[in-house]
């Protein structure tokens, strides 16, 4: 009898708990419901990022789906995500945008060159762009912002001045209402209420790029069509070569030269190869490891061709070495005497940096407090890589010295020298006729 009792009590308890659930889940439906009406009725879509204060409005026919979905459990911006193709690319085009040119460093080693066409990554500007992206500075997708590069500079290649041009951007209406050159809206500004790009994009970058400034430009500003001129740096360790004979024959580049014999060629998409040189010099680095100074070689321009810099700088290198003659500069820009490239290896692409690009007229700025939080950014990067350093250093004053009957043996054997092949006995490569010819035979087939 106590057994059934207790039974009956437990059956009503759940019950009467289930009776309370149900009601309560009635509860929540009836405040979904509310809630649902209320987000239906809300116009907070029309408005993106207040953090840059930038508005942007909806159209009509956005507004219509969004009152005929106010039922649906779905939010709103999902039903004009559905209703409009594309609502997020014309959301961002609504949006206050600028043309400017940023400048930027980074350093080339881990990288697979500049240009995010190669086939591999990671490259410079896909990082950039994913920088871009995250920021949301990217105004609709690459095509529609007129980027432009400077220099596309190679695998391993470091920059500290490359330029860049694009729409990003702005929180200056004035930019969206006057599709003119911003550069006297912007000084008469003074930069206020601007987005402050340097700080925006280092903070979303790789630690190994960076940007050094920003400049607003006129509309038909193209980063590489209007560069006046492009600076290379070439550093080296002089140790065991013969500067004077390498300075020499350098000055041979200065003025307007062919350098196909200089260059990696490319016979289907370039057919001059006259460029002119303006500047060269070699000057010591303020840097020194046990007694071997380091230097460089500074090579100024109108504009380069493939690998041109690391060519020139592999037969100075083979100069310095004793192995040619300075005059053999001036039969390899003698394109009617060679005008087949010999075979040769190009300089290592590491020590290879892109140091400034001039234009006219650019002025890059960066907040002061942008300008503190980058210098701090480099000094520690400094830090870290004398640090590194110091430890293969370490390790160096580690190993065991090497005899002087053991330097030039190897297990009994005498090891040789490899010999020295002048450029002029070596192979050559196609010339461009060559090239085109065999470039059209293609095409006929």
């Amino acid at each position: 009898m106590s057994m059934e009792v207790t039974n009956t009590n437990l059956i009503t308890d759940l019950q009467s708990l289930v009776d309370s659930l149900r009601h309560r889940v009635q509860e929540l439906e009836a405040e979904n419901a509310k809630f649902s009406s209320q987000l239906a009725n809300c116009r907070c879509h029309e408005k993106e990022d207040k953090r840059d204060s930038s508005a942007v409005s909806c159209d009509s026919s956005l507004e219509t789906s969004r009152k005929s979905n106010s039922g649906s459990k779905k939010t709103t911006k999902e039903i004009v995500k559905e209703k409009v193709p594309g609502y997020d690319t014309r959301i961002m085009n609504h949006h206050c945008k600028r043309y400017v040119a940023l400048k930027v460093m980074y350093f080339g080693r881990r990288f697979y060159g500049f240009a995010a066409e190669a086939q591999m990554d990671p490259t410079i500007e896909s990082e950039i762009f994913k920088a871009l992206e995250k920021t949301r500075l990217l105004v609709g997708d690459k095509k529609e912002s007129h980027y432009s590069r400077c220099g596309r500079t190679d695998k391993g290649v470091s920059a500290v001045g490359q330029v860049i041009a694009l729409y990003l951007r702005s929180n200056l209406k004035e930019t969206c209402e006057k599709n003119e050159d911003s550069r006297k809206m912007v000084f008469k500004e003074q930069y206020e209420g601007e987005i402050d790009y340097v700080r925006v994009l280092n903070r979303a970058l790789p630690d190994d790029i960076r940007v050094f400034g920003w400049c607003p430009v006129p509309l038909g500003f193209n980063a590489r069509f209007s560069c006046l001129g492009r600076e290379y740096y070439y550093l080296f360790w002089g140790e065991n070569l013969n500067l004077l004979a390498m300075e020499s024959a350098g000055r041979k580049f200065v003025g307007e030269h062919d350098f196909r014999n200089f260059c990696k060629m490319d016979a289907l998409n370039v057919h001059n190869y006259r460029r002119k040189v303006t500047s060269f010099a070699i000057s010591p680095c303020d840097v020194r490891f046990d007694e071997n100074q380091l230097w460089a070689i500074k090579i100024k321009g109108s504009a380069f061709l493939w690998h041109q810099v690391r060519c020139m700088v592999a037969v100075l290198f083979l100069i310095g070495q004793g192995h040619e003659s300075p005059d053999v500069i001036d039969a390899l820009l003698d394109t009617d005497r060679i005008p087949r490239k010999p075979q040769y290896s190009m300089a290592p692409e590491i020590p290879l940096v892109l140091q400034s690009c001039e234009f006219e007229g650019l002025n890059f700025t960066c907040s002061s407090d942008s300008g503190q939080a980058l210098r701090m950014h480099l000094a520690n990067e400094c830090q870290n890589y004398h640090l590194e350093a110091a430890i293969f250093h370490e390790a160096l004053q580690s190993c065991s010295p090497i005899e002087k009957d053991q330097r030039s043996l190897d297990n009994g054997t005498v090891k040789k020298k490899s010999s020295h092949v002048p450029l002029m006995s070596r192979p050559t490569e196609p010339s461009y006729e060559e090239r085109r010819a065999k470039l059209n035979t293609r095409r006929k087939d």
